[in-house]
């Protein structure tokens, strides 16, 4: 699994004191096709997702990242 660089930003809450960020867990398939599962408000909710998903043993590849905006 791989995880964007949190910033000093950190979890919640973004550096320009904006609204909160969010989180998406993004999947990839076998054959390079990208769809995002879920957004969370958390980082740690959205990693967390991301694990259970790869655990299942899938040849699928998954990534939490930050949502635009």
């Amino acid at each position: 699994m791989s995880t964007e660089h949190r910033g000093a930003e950190g979890e919640h809450g973004s550096a320009s004191g904006g609204p909160p960020d969010r989180w998406i867990v993004w999947r990839q398939d076998d054959n390079g096709n990208r769809f995002e599962v879920a957004r969370k408000d958390s980082r740690v909710d959205a990693e967390q997702l991301a694990a259970v998903m790869e655990a299942r043993g899938h040849k699928q590849l998954y990534w939490v990242a930050r949502a635009p905006g």
